[in-house]
């Protein structure tokens, strides 16, 4: 185990002691004993995969696990709360009670906003009903808080710098005077108040939640996934935000994630677990400096780094044996793992002269992109069009057969929206596709349904490119039908069952549903349901991205062995630098719909020319740097 910690010199603000929590139909507790302590201005970061037991243990903590078919069978959660010396255990409170801590002592952010957001009610008139809750304050008075809180968290300017942001940007011949400015200001501070969540990004809605959290001053904060699908630039500013939060409030933090990367940004303390059990808990320094469990270690080993190359990613099983119990927890013992064979191997500069022979041709050009342009209209008064958005603006580029052609960028720089132009699923308004010599803007519906078998995509949600009404196997067997392909024993069970084993899913499993598959199997899925008919290029749309850094190691290393096998040739679009480096021979570098810069991935990484490609490497949070800063 870890080092001892030793005992802190005051009254921790939480203590969760041998807290086990089960649902019906399930032999294993959800959570099985756990403990942990927390300090005020401390973060506790809860690490672990998806139904490793992670969010249960902090619903508990708020009273939040439905009974049933959830029950607390033991432990304890005692909570210190705000300017009380006598600790109170939050299991045995009603829920009455417990509303007086919950919201106004405890705040939590959601991993999702726009599932945990009302989308019939403006943000602002959430924040304002979430104070008004717990306090006996007007309306007016609530008001000007939200105000307070979205300035904190920086979605606000203050007035004095939205003054003077429009005093000069103004372009009247008579400057604007002080009442004019004030009647504006107020204006546009009303405005970021009556916008609902359709109308913000992602890094806005989560800055929203965590106002929300923020808004009854509490002294625990529970950020459960915060940055999980983001941006790497808004997830830098997110983290950054909450430690200064956390210093500035003198407040403690529970933060929940599956990267250890995320963490290294963010926590004093970590807690590691897996099934339910915490299997490692410690000071951040010792967990990621001298890691004694082997299911740590395969968490630290599994996400892509940017300083070293690999051929394949190792996943938490290189790492792990366990020994089946039945009725409890396996047995789980340390894998021995030579890291080295995952490694590229170096090119022996100093090795023999070899003779000179002619260079290998290079690979057929499958794909050629040419000023392409994709532009929406935007509608003013009476429905005129009064002017067009470029989404993609004048982009140029080429990818060969069995080539990886990464592309990165933040959202809406317009990846999806060129992905999409290419498959012709939208139709460009500018510029040349031309796939396998052919020009797709001139091709009939009849053709173009034809060279469809030849391009396909697997998008980021497995959930919503999947059918919940089908099966898998009626789901993966579509294409087939759709494009009339040939049957085998007058079925497309045959085909079905060899695709599914190829993403390593057994073939038995074609009669169940999408909701009884874990993500990375429903990904998996997808990936099946792509090389149906054979393709010879995938544009895979930020399909690892809201994947548990262990599965997503699991689908690369499948998409790079596919690729092999097969010689498809990839688009791989990401917002990740570090996935994308992994997976691609050549990157392009995307912004604000035009190329800032293109060329071989790792020469990007290791000598990027542009500031926008430098600012997203920066952004990347790496485990790396933390042992190195220690």
């Amino acid at each position: 185990m870890q080092d001892s910690i030793s005992a802190p010199s005051q009254s921790p603000l939480l203590s969760v002691r041998d807290l086990t929590v089960r649902f019906q139909g399930s032999d294993l507790p959800a959570v099985n004993q756990v403990s942990f302590e927390l300090q005020p201005g401390q973060t506790l970061a809860i690490v672990g995969e998806s139904g490793s037991g992670k969010s249960v243990t902090c619903l508990a903590m708020m009273g939040l696990i439905p009974q049933p078919p959830g029950e607390i069978a033991s432990g304890e959660i005692l909570f210190r709360g705000r300017d009380s010396d006598k600790a109170v255990n939050l299991l045995n409170l009603s829920t009455a009670d417990l509303r007086c801590y919950r919201g106004s002592q405890m705040g939590m952010i959601f991993q999702e906003p726009m599932t945990a957001l009302n989308p019939v009610h403006s943000c602002g008139a959430q924040i304002i009903e979430a104070i008004r809750t717990h306090e006996d304050v007007s309306e007016t008075a609530a008001r000007r808080r939200a105000l307070s809180l979205l300035r904190e968290v920086k979605l606000l300017s203050s007035d004095e710098t939205l003054a003077e942001t429009y005093r000069a940007s103004w372009n009247g011949k008579t400057p604007p005077t002080s009442s004019e400015l004030h009647r504006i200001v107020r204006s546009h501070k009303q405005t970021l108040l009556r916008r609902y969540p359709h109308e913000l990004s992602g890094g806005q809605l989560q800055r929203m939640m965590i106002a929300m959290a923020l808004s009854c001053n509490p002294t625990l904060l529970i950020a459960d996934e915060p940055t999980t699908a983001l941006d790497v630039t808004v997830q830098a500013t997110i983290l950054k935000q909450l430690r200064e939060l956390r210093d500035r409030r003198d407040m403690a933090m529970v933060f929940i994630s599956h990267d250890l990367g995320v963490v290294a940004e963010v926590a004093d303390y970590i807690a590691v677990m897996y099934r339910g059990n915490m299997v490692e808990y410690g000071p951040a320094y010792s967990i990621f400096h001298r890691p004694q469990h082997p299911y740590t270690k395969g968490l630290l080993a599994c996400r892509p780094q940017l300083k070293q190359e690999f051929k394949l990613l190792p996943t938490v099983a290189d790492f792990m044996d366990e020994e089946s119990v039945e009725g409890q927890m396996p047995v789980i013992t340390e894998k021995p793992i030579d890291l080295a064979k995952f490694r590229s191997d170096p090119v022996d500069t100093a090795g023999p002269s070899l003779p000179v022979t002619e260079p290998a041709p290079q690979p057929q050009l499958l794909l050629k992109v040419q000023d392409l342009q994709v532009s929406y209209p935007v509608k003013g008064p009476l429905g005129r069009v009064s002017q067009r958005i470029k989404a993609v603006d004048g982009v140029t580029f080429d990818i060969r057969a069995g080539e990886t052609l990464g592309l990165v960028g933040e959202s809406g720089c317009g990846k999806s929206t060129l992905a999409r132009a290419l498959l012709r699923l939208i139709p460009p308004t500018g510029g040349q596709v031309l796939f396998d010599g052919q020009d797709m803007a001139q091709l009939s519906d009849s053709k173009m349904r034809r060279l469809r078998r030849d391009m396909q995509i697997i998008f980021q949600d497995p959930n919503s490119a999947l059918d919940p009404r089908m099966n898998v196997g009626a789901a993966i067997a579509e294409p087939l039908k759709i494009h009339k392909m040939p049957k085998q024993q007058g079925s497309y069970r045959p085909q079905v069952a060899q695709l599914l084993q190829r993403v390593d899913i057994p073939a038995d499993a074609m009669a169940r549903y999408p909701h009884e598959f874990s993500g990375g199997q429903r990904q998996r899925i997808c990936i099946a349901r792509a090389l149906a008919l054979n393709p010879k290029f995938i544009i895979c749309d930020e399909s690892v991205s809201a994947l548990d850094v262990s599965v997503q190691a699991q689908v690369l290393n499948l998409l790079k062995d596919l690729q092999a096998d097969l010689g498809l040739t990839y688009l791989f679009i990401s917002h990740d630098l570090s996935v994308v480096k992994f997976m691609s021979d050549r990157m392009i570098v995307m912004n604000q719909g035009r190329i800032e810069e293109m060329g071989d991935a790792a020469e990007i990484y290791g000598n990027p020319q542009r500031d926008y490609t430098k600012k997203l490497i920066a952004s990347i949070p790496q485990v790396e740097t933390y042992l190195e800063a220690g």
